[in-house]
C-alpha cells in the first residue's frame, strides 16, 4: 500500500504506508502479535519514514535505535 506516512511494528519492524484518510484501515496489531505505532506518542505527529527512531515533529522517542541487535538507522555524523 502506498502513503504519505508510515507505521511499524514495535516488535518484529513489519511495516506499512498510510494516508491519513485511511487511518482506521492500519491495524493497532501486528500479525506477530506486536504494537503498530503509526504516531508519536509523545505528540500525536504521523511520521513519515518506515526508518523513524525519533519524532520528525517533537524529536520524542518512536522506539530503541535498535531492533534484533541491528542498528535501525546509522548514527548523524
Amino acid at each position: 500500500m502506498l502513503g504519505h506516512w508510515s507505521a511499524f511494528c514495535l516488535e518484529c519492524g513489519a511495516a506499512q504506508r498510510w494516508f491519513v484518510e485511511l487511518e482506521g484501515e492500519v491495524p493497532d496489531t501486528c500479525s506477530c502479535g506486536g504494537r503498530m505505532l503509526r504516531r508519536c506518542p509523545a505528540c500525536d505527529a504521523p511520521f513519515s519514514s518506515t526508518f523513524a527512531v525519533d519524532c520528525e515533529s517533537c524529536g520524542g522517542p518512536l522506539r530503541p535505535h535498535e531492533l534484533h541487535g541491528m542498528r535501525i538507522r546509522r548514527p548523524a555524523r
